[in-house]
């Protein structure tokens, strides 16, 4: 069994979403310096352990320092999805979590992520399987929205479903499958949750600065909060987050801090991944760090243009963008 209670997991704790394309291991380490208190592996195709996938594989990797630490995995089917489980289990995570709220296509179309909501009794099957196949080694996380559609919300019913099937904790994202990433995430959804099941309810969801994580947390009555999009370009909204609960306000991020935090990411992406990937992933991951900002917008388009990661950082030091900070 894991060494981390579910209180050390669940209780007034910051996570850092799983996100496919960002949250890689560079990423994850990065915001945990920066204060992130839980993390989570991207998503990891249950079909693609089954088949011993290397490229899936290399998702459910990760190091000592990020714990506590889950496994994501989808999938459609209840024995698949047990099999990867128990697959997860030799890399010794925390929790493992299930998703059944992902939107995307792909996804949908193979009856995984958000289309699970849809099919309660499959819903049901594949968290009980899961469970069984975890036989007490690690917790068990779900995460799913708030329905497939504003006129199909059923959270309530899905969350007391998985309770029922033995999760030990619940993840809603307060938007509906077909809002995808749009519209605004509703929190009255966490709220109506968080009454009606007794399991931990992370809350997740248009969390985009400090005030974001204590008012959701006012407001909804969740366990923790878990913060995706708002991370990006920002890992450090998890640090100003605990100096805002602790004192009432927080520090604003320096320029010297902002070009430290990413050279750091660049450091550890080189630490996991090679020169020619590092450099290519870097062009979208570096977009969120200069929004806003002068110049910006030039600046993005040389680093989209960039063949290496030390044109990247030479780019940043010279571009007028951060000169003008």
């Amino acid at each position: 069994m894991t060494a981390f209670s579910l209180q050390d997991i669940c209780a007034e704790k910051l996570w850092l979403a799983p996100l496919a394309g960002f949250t890689d291991r560079a990423f994850r380490q990065l915001c945990k310096e920066n204060g992130a208190d839980v993390l989570v592996s991207e998503m990891v195709s249950a079909d693609g352990l089954s088949r011993d996938s290397l490229r899936t594989i290399q998702y459910a990797h990760f190091e000592e320092v990020e714990r506590p630490f889950g496994i994501q995995i989808f999938g459609s089917e209840p024995s698949v999805m047990a099999k990867a489980a128990e697959y997860c289990l030799d890399f010794q995570p925390d929790f493992i979590d299930i998703n059944m709220g992902c939107p995307v296509r792909k996804v949908v179309k193979r009856g995984a992520g958000s289309a699970l909501m849809r099919e309660l009794p499959k819903a049901r099957e594949i968290v009980s399987e899961v469970k069984s196949a975890l036989g007490g080694s690690c917790f068990l996380g779900v995460k799913f929205r708030s329905g497939w559609s504003l006129e199909e919300l059923n959270y309530i019913e899905f969350g007391k479903m998985v309770e029922e099937a033995g999760a030990d904790f619940i993840c809603l994202h307060a938007r509906t499958q077909s809002q995808m990433f749009s519209g605004q995430a509703d929190w009255a959804h966490i709220a109506a949750l968080k009454k009606e099941v007794s399991l931990p309810v992370i809350g997740n969801g248009d969390v985009k600065t400090p005030e974001d994580v204590g008012r959701m947390m006012a407001e909804t009555g969740c366990d923790s909060v878990m913060i995706g999009r708002g991370a990006l370009g920002k890992p450090w909204i998890f640090s100003q987050s605990k100096q805002l609960w602790e004192s009432g306000d927080y520090n604003p991020i320096t320029k010297n801090q902002l070009l430290e935090t990413i050279f750091r990411q660049i450091e550890l992406s080189l630490k996991f991944k090679p020169e020619r990937v590092v450099y290519k992933e870097l062009r979208s991951q570096l977009c969120h760090y200069t929004k806003g900002l002068i110049g910006s917008a030039e600046l993005r388009r040389a680093i989209n243009q960039a063949e290496s990661t030390e044109q990247i950082k030479e780019l940043i030091r010279e571009s007028e963008t951060f000169r003008l900070l």
